[in-house]
Protein backbone atom coordinates (compact mmCIF):
# COMPACT_ATOMS: atom_id res chain seq x y z
CA UNK A 1 0.00 0.00 0.00
CA UNK A 2 1.16 3.54 -0.74
CA UNK A 3 -0.17 7.01 0.00
CA UNK A 4 -1.39 7.33 -3.57
CA UNK A 5 -3.40 4.10 -3.34
CA UNK A 6 -6.55 6.05 -2.55
CA UNK A 7 -9.60 4.80 -0.65
CA UNK A 8 -13.23 5.93 -0.73
CA UNK A 9 -14.40 7.94 2.26
CA UNK A 10 -17.53 6.32 3.68
CA UNK A 11 -20.63 6.56 1.50
CA UNK A 12 -19.07 9.36 -0.55
CA UNK A 13 -17.08 9.12 -3.76
CA UNK A 14 -14.24 11.18 -2.27
CA UNK A 15 -10.80 9.59 -2.73
CA UNK A 16 -8.39 9.90 0.19
CA UNK A 17 -4.99 8.53 1.15
CA UNK A 18 -4.78 5.52 3.51
CA UNK A 19 -2.94 7.67 6.07
CA UNK A 20 -4.04 11.22 6.95
CA UNK A 21 -1.68 13.98 7.98
CA UNK A 22 -2.72 15.41 11.34
CA UNK A 23 -1.65 18.94 12.21
CA UNK A 24 -2.30 19.31 15.94
CA UNK A 25 1.51 19.26 16.17
CA UNK A 26 1.94 22.15 13.70
CA UNK A 27 3.13 25.18 15.65
CA UNK A 28 4.93 25.43 18.98
CA UNK A 29 2.30 27.64 20.61
CA UNK A 30 1.25 24.86 23.01
CA UNK A 31 4.84 24.13 24.00
CA UNK A 32 5.53 20.80 22.28
CA UNK A 33 4.72 21.07 18.56
CA UNK A 34 6.87 21.45 15.46
CA UNK A 35 8.03 24.92 14.50
CA UNK A 36 7.03 26.33 11.13
CA UNK A 37 10.07 25.02 9.23
CA UNK A 38 9.78 21.47 10.57
CA UNK A 39 6.03 21.46 9.97
CA UNK A 40 6.68 22.49 6.37
CA UNK A 41 9.12 19.62 5.90
CA UNK A 42 6.57 17.14 7.29
CA UNK A 43 3.85 18.52 5.00
CA UNK A 44 6.08 18.38 1.93
CA UNK A 45 7.16 14.81 2.68
CA UNK A 46 3.54 13.69 2.96
CA UNK A 47 2.37 15.43 -0.22
CA UNK A 48 5.45 14.44 -2.25
CA UNK A 49 4.71 10.78 -1.43
CA UNK A 50 1.20 11.16 -2.86
CA UNK A 51 -0.68 12.00 0.34
CA UNK A 52 -3.80 14.12 -0.17
CA UNK A 53 -5.76 14.04 3.12
CA UNK A 54 -4.86 16.74 5.69
CA UNK A 55 -6.61 17.10 9.05
CA UNK A 56 -6.72 20.23 11.23
CA UNK A 57 -9.04 22.24 13.49
CA UNK A 58 -9.94 25.87 14.01
CA UNK A 59 -8.36 25.80 17.48
CA UNK A 60 -5.19 23.72 16.98
CA UNK A 61 -2.22 25.60 18.46
CA UNK A 62 -4.57 28.57 18.86
CA UNK A 63 -5.16 28.82 15.12
CA UNK A 64 -1.52 28.64 14.07
CA UNK A 65 -1.90 25.14 12.61
CA UNK A 66 -4.47 26.39 10.09
CA UNK A 67 -2.44 29.49 9.28
CA UNK A 68 0.67 27.39 8.62
CA UNK A 69 -1.33 25.01 6.45
CA UNK A 70 -2.68 27.91 4.44
CA UNK A 71 0.88 28.94 3.53
CA UNK A 72 2.04 25.38 2.85
CA UNK A 73 -0.78 24.38 0.51
CA UNK A 74 -0.46 27.25 -1.96
CA UNK A 75 -0.92 26.05 -5.52
CA UNK A 76 -1.44 22.45 -4.31
CA UNK A 77 -4.95 23.31 -3.09
CA UNK A 78 -6.79 21.24 -5.71
CA UNK A 79 -4.72 18.17 -4.82
CA UNK A 80 -5.55 18.35 -1.10
CA UNK A 81 -8.66 17.09 0.66
CA UNK A 82 -8.71 19.61 3.49
CA UNK A 83 -10.55 18.64 6.69
CA UNK A 84 -11.11 20.88 9.70
CA UNK A 85 -13.32 20.95 12.77
CA UNK A 86 -15.52 23.23 14.83
CA UNK A 87 -16.89 23.01 18.41
CA UNK A 88 -13.96 23.99 20.63
CA UNK A 89 -14.03 27.49 22.13
CA UNK A 90 -12.17 30.12 20.14
CA UNK A 91 -12.32 32.85 22.79
CA UNK A 92 -11.97 31.95 26.49
CA UNK A 93 -14.79 33.36 28.57
CA UNK A 94 -17.17 33.79 25.63
CA UNK A 95 -19.83 31.05 25.98
CA UNK A 96 -20.91 31.31 22.34
CA UNK A 97 -17.38 30.97 20.92
CA UNK A 98 -17.64 27.22 21.45
CA UNK A 99 -20.28 24.51 21.05
CA UNK A 100 -22.24 22.99 18.18
CA UNK A 101 -24.93 25.64 17.81
CA UNK A 102 -25.42 27.49 14.53
CA UNK A 103 -23.73 30.70 15.71
CA UNK A 104 -20.45 29.07 16.66
CA UNK A 105 -20.59 26.74 13.66
CA UNK A 106 -20.84 29.58 11.16
CA UNK A 107 -18.30 31.80 12.91
CA UNK A 108 -15.84 28.91 13.24
CA UNK A 109 -16.13 28.11 9.54
CA UNK A 110 -15.55 31.75 8.66
CA UNK A 111 -12.47 31.84 10.90
CA UNK A 112 -11.11 28.61 9.41
CA UNK A 113 -11.58 29.87 5.86
CA UNK A 114 -9.62 33.00 6.77
CA UNK A 115 -6.85 31.14 8.60
CA UNK A 116 -6.51 28.56 5.82
CA UNK A 117 -6.69 31.14 3.03
CA UNK A 118 -9.21 29.09 1.06
CA UNK A 119 -12.76 29.43 -0.26
CA UNK A 120 -14.03 26.05 0.93
CA UNK A 121 -13.63 23.29 3.50
CA UNK A 122 -13.67 19.87 1.87
CA UNK A 123 -14.65 18.00 5.04
CA UNK A 124 -16.05 19.72 8.14
CA UNK A 125 -16.23 17.77 11.39
CA UNK A 126 -18.29 18.40 14.46
CA UNK A 127 -15.38 18.05 16.92
CA UNK A 128 -17.27 16.74 19.97
CA UNK A 129 -20.84 16.46 21.19
CA UNK A 130 -21.52 19.55 23.34
CA UNK A 131 -24.43 18.13 25.38
CA UNK A 132 -26.48 21.29 24.78
CA UNK A 133 -27.45 21.76 21.12
CA UNK A 134 -30.41 19.91 19.63
CA UNK A 135 -29.57 17.46 16.82
CA UNK A 136 -32.00 19.10 14.36
CA UNK A 137 -30.29 22.48 14.80
CA UNK A 138 -26.89 20.90 14.16
CA UNK A 139 -27.89 18.91 11.07
CA UNK A 140 -29.92 21.70 9.48
CA UNK A 141 -27.11 24.24 10.04
CA UNK A 142 -24.54 21.82 8.60
CA UNK A 143 -26.75 21.26 5.56
CA UNK A 144 -27.06 25.01 5.06
CA UNK A 145 -23.25 25.31 5.00
CA UNK A 146 -23.06 22.60 2.36
CA UNK A 147 -25.68 24.38 0.27
CA UNK A 148 -23.62 27.60 0.36
CA UNK A 149 -20.60 25.74 -1.05
CA UNK A 150 -18.38 26.74 1.87
CA UNK A 151 -18.38 23.10 3.02
CA UNK A 152 -18.53 20.03 0.77
CA UNK A 153 -18.68 16.97 3.07
CA UNK A 154 -19.55 16.40 6.73
CA UNK A 155 -18.07 14.32 9.51
CA UNK A 156 -18.42 13.88 13.26
CA UNK A 157 -15.97 13.14 16.09
CA UNK A 158 -16.08 12.09 19.72
CA UNK A 159 -19.84 11.55 19.97
CA UNK A 160 -21.81 8.58 21.40
CA UNK A 161 -22.87 5.99 18.85
CA UNK A 162 -26.60 6.39 19.57
CA UNK A 163 -26.34 10.13 18.93
CA UNK A 164 -24.44 9.61 15.67
CA UNK A 165 -27.14 7.19 14.53
CA UNK A 166 -29.89 9.63 15.52
CA UNK A 167 -28.31 12.50 13.58
CA UNK A 168 -27.52 10.41 10.52
CA UNK A 169 -31.09 9.10 10.42
CA UNK A 170 -32.44 12.62 10.79
CA UNK A 171 -30.35 13.78 7.83
CA UNK A 172 -31.47 10.85 5.68
CA UNK A 173 -35.16 11.30 6.48
CA UNK A 174 -35.15 15.04 5.80
CA UNK A 175 -32.88 14.97 2.77
CA UNK A 176 -30.08 16.89 4.47
CA UNK A 177 -26.38 16.28 3.90
CA UNK A 178 -25.30 13.13 5.78
CA UNK A 179 -22.10 12.39 7.60
CA UNK A 180 -19.52 10.51 5.54
CA UNK A 181 -16.76 10.28 8.15
CA UNK A 182 -16.38 9.36 11.82
CA UNK A 183 -13.20 10.45 13.60
CA UNK A 184 -12.65 8.66 16.90
CA UNK A 185 -9.79 7.60 19.11
CA UNK A 186 -8.81 4.07 18.13
CA UNK A 187 -5.65 2.15 18.89
CA UNK A 188 -4.38 -0.91 20.69
CA UNK A 189 -4.87 0.98 23.98
CA UNK A 190 -8.35 2.28 23.09
CA UNK A 191 -10.52 -0.47 21.64
CA UNK A 192 -13.80 0.18 23.47
CA UNK A 193 -15.07 1.90 20.30
CA UNK A 194 -15.38 -1.59 18.82
CA UNK A 195 -18.49 -2.15 20.95
CA UNK A 196 -20.75 0.49 19.36
CA UNK A 197 -19.01 3.19 17.32
CA UNK A 198 -17.29 1.01 14.71
CA UNK A 199 -20.44 -1.05 13.99
CA UNK A 200 -22.42 2.20 13.75
CA UNK A 201 -19.98 3.55 11.19
CA UNK A 202 -20.14 0.37 9.11
CA UNK A 203 -23.95 0.32 9.14
CA UNK A 204 -24.47 4.00 8.34
CA UNK A 205 -21.81 4.57 5.70
CA UNK A 206 -19.19 6.49 7.67
CA UNK A 207 -15.52 6.01 6.95
CA UNK A 208 -13.51 5.75 10.19
CA UNK A 209 -10.51 8.01 10.76
CA UNK A 210 -8.71 6.94 13.95
CA UNK A 211 -6.99 9.71 15.89
CA UNK A 212 -4.12 8.90 18.22
CA UNK A 213 -3.48 5.48 16.62
CA UNK A 214 -0.21 5.38 18.59
CA UNK A 215 -2.03 5.86 21.88
CA UNK A 216 -0.59 9.35 22.25
CA UNK A 217 2.91 7.93 21.86
CA UNK A 218 2.58 5.18 24.47
CA UNK A 219 2.70 2.50 21.76
CA UNK A 220 6.00 3.83 20.39
CA UNK A 221 7.72 2.42 23.48
CA UNK A 222 8.97 5.75 24.79
CA UNK A 223 7.36 5.28 28.22
CA UNK A 224 7.94 2.70 30.95
CA UNK A 225 6.17 1.70 34.14
CA UNK A 226 8.11 4.44 35.91
CA UNK A 227 6.17 6.97 33.81
CA UNK A 228 2.71 5.76 34.87
CA UNK A 229 0.67 8.81 35.84
CA UNK A 230 -2.96 9.91 35.83
CA UNK A 231 -3.40 13.65 35.39
CA UNK A 232 -6.67 15.48 35.95
CA UNK A 233 -5.38 18.77 34.50
CA UNK A 234 -8.02 20.77 32.60
CA UNK A 235 -5.54 22.84 30.55
CA UNK A 236 -3.34 21.67 27.67
CA UNK A 237 -0.04 20.60 29.24
CA UNK A 238 3.18 22.23 28.06
CA UNK A 239 4.76 18.76 27.79
CA UNK A 240 3.77 15.89 25.54
CA UNK A 241 3.97 13.49 28.48
CA UNK A 242 1.55 15.70 30.40
CA UNK A 243 -0.91 15.61 27.53
CA UNK A 244 -0.81 11.80 27.46
CA UNK A 245 -1.18 11.60 31.24
CA UNK A 246 -4.29 13.79 31.04
CA UNK A 247 -5.74 11.43 28.41
CA UNK A 248 -5.58 8.55 30.87
CA UNK A 249 -3.30 6.38 28.72
CA UNK A 250 -0.21 6.40 30.95
CA UNK A 251 -1.33 3.34 32.89
CA UNK A 252 0.04 -0.11 33.58
CA UNK A 253 -2.14 -1.92 31.06
CA UNK A 254 -1.11 0.44 28.25
CA UNK A 255 2.58 -0.15 29.07
CA UNK A 256 1.98 -3.92 28.97
CA UNK A 257 0.40 -3.61 25.51
CA UNK A 258 3.27 -1.38 24.37
CA UNK A 259 5.75 -4.07 25.47
CA UNK A 260 4.02 -6.60 23.21
CA UNK A 261 4.02 -4.11 20.33
CA UNK A 262 7.77 -3.69 20.80
CA UNK A 263 8.28 -7.47 20.77
CA UNK A 264 6.31 -7.82 17.52
CA UNK A 265 8.30 -4.95 16.00
CA UNK A 266 11.58 -6.67 16.80
CA UNK A 267 10.36 -9.89 15.17
CA UNK A 268 9.17 -8.03 12.08
CA UNK A 269 12.38 -5.98 11.80
CA UNK A 270 10.21 -2.90 12.07
CA UNK A 271 9.37 -0.22 14.64
CA UNK A 272 6.64 -0.06 17.30
CA UNK A 273 5.01 2.92 15.58
CA UNK A 274 4.69 1.02 12.32
CA UNK A 275 3.29 -2.04 14.06
CA UNK A 276 0.65 -0.01 15.91
CA UNK A 277 -0.42 1.80 12.74
CA UNK A 278 -0.42 -1.38 10.65
CA UNK A 279 -2.71 -2.99 13.22
CA UNK A 280 -5.33 -0.22 12.83
CA UNK A 281 -5.22 -0.61 9.04
CA UNK A 282 -6.35 -4.25 9.32
CA UNK A 283 -9.82 -3.18 10.49
CA UNK A 284 -12.09 -2.99 7.40
CA UNK A 285 -14.05 0.00 8.75
CA UNK A 286 -10.86 2.08 9.02
CA UNK A 287 -10.20 4.31 6.03
CA UNK A 288 -7.28 6.50 7.08
CA UNK A 289 -5.56 6.66 10.48
CA UNK A 290 -4.32 10.14 11.36
CA UNK A 291 -0.60 10.49 11.96
CA UNK A 292 0.55 13.41 14.11
CA UNK A 293 4.32 13.72 13.80
CA UNK A 294 6.38 16.41 15.54
CA UNK A 295 9.55 15.70 13.54
CA UNK A 296 10.39 14.67 10.00
CA UNK A 297 11.92 11.44 11.32
CA UNK A 298 8.66 10.54 13.08
CA UNK A 299 6.71 11.21 9.89
CA UNK A 300 9.07 8.97 7.88
CA UNK A 301 8.67 6.23 10.45
CA UNK A 302 4.88 6.45 10.44
CA UNK A 303 4.62 6.33 6.66
CA UNK A 304 6.58 3.08 6.74
CA UNK A 305 3.53 1.37 8.26
CA UNK A 306 2.08 1.11 4.76
CA UNK A 307 4.84 -1.39 3.87
CA UNK A 308 4.33 -3.63 6.89
CA UNK A 309 2.22 -6.79 6.77
CA UNK A 310 1.68 -8.44 10.15
CA UNK A 311 1.35 -12.22 10.29
CA UNK A 312 -1.86 -13.85 11.59
CA UNK A 313 0.07 -15.00 14.67
CA UNK A 314 1.32 -11.47 15.39
CA UNK A 315 -2.14 -10.02 14.94
CA UNK A 316 -3.57 -12.64 17.29
CA UNK A 317 -1.06 -11.73 19.99
CA UNK A 318 -1.82 -8.03 19.66
CA UNK A 319 -5.56 -8.66 19.67
CA UNK A 320 -5.44 -10.89 22.72
CA UNK A 321 -3.36 -8.61 24.91
CA UNK A 322 -5.44 -5.53 24.05
CA UNK A 323 -8.93 -7.08 23.92
CA UNK A 324 -11.56 -4.84 25.54
CA UNK A 325 -13.84 -6.29 28.18
CA UNK A 326 -17.32 -7.15 26.82
CA UNK A 327 -20.20 -4.82 27.65
CA UNK A 328 -23.94 -5.29 27.86
CA UNK A 329 -25.91 -6.41 25.88
CA UNK A 330 -23.28 -8.36 23.93
CA UNK A 331 -21.82 -9.68 27.20
CA UNK A 332 -25.24 -11.27 27.83
CA UNK A 333 -26.48 -12.23 24.35
CA UNK A 334 -23.25 -13.92 23.26
CA UNK A 335 -23.25 -16.39 26.15
CA UNK A 336 -23.88 -20.00 25.02
CA UNK A 337 -27.05 -20.31 27.11
CA UNK A 338 -28.62 -17.19 25.59
CA UNK A 339 -27.60 -18.23 22.08
CA UNK A 340 -29.29 -21.58 22.70
CA UNK A 341 -32.45 -19.81 23.88
CA UNK A 342 -32.49 -17.44 20.87
CA UNK A 343 -31.87 -20.03 18.15
CA UNK A 344 -33.14 -23.20 19.79
CA UNK A 345 -30.00 -25.05 18.80
CA UNK A 346 -30.60 -24.54 15.07
CA UNK A 347 -27.65 -23.69 12.84
CA UNK A 348 -28.64 -20.23 11.57
CA UNK A 349 -26.78 -17.65 9.47
CA UNK A 350 -26.02 -14.57 11.55
CA UNK A 351 -25.85 -10.86 10.91
CA UNK A 352 -24.13 -8.31 13.17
Amino acid sequence: MTLDHYKLLGRSGLRVSPLSLGTMTFGSDWGWGADGDEARRIFDLYVDRGGNFVDTSVNYTDGRAERLLGTFIGDKRERIVLATKFTMAREPGNPNSGGNHRLNMVRSVEQSLTQLGTDRIDLLYLHAWDMTTRPDEVMRALDDLVRTGKVLYLGICNTPAWRVAQMQTLADIRGWSPFVALQIEYSLVERTVEHELLPTAAALGLGVLPWSPLGGGVLTGKYSRADVEDSQEATVSASRKGVIASSGHLNGRAIEIADEVRAVAEEANSTPSRVALAWTLTNPTVVSPIIGARTLAQAEDNLGALDLVLTPEQLDRLNRISAPSPVFPARFTQRPLVQQLIFGGAATERRD
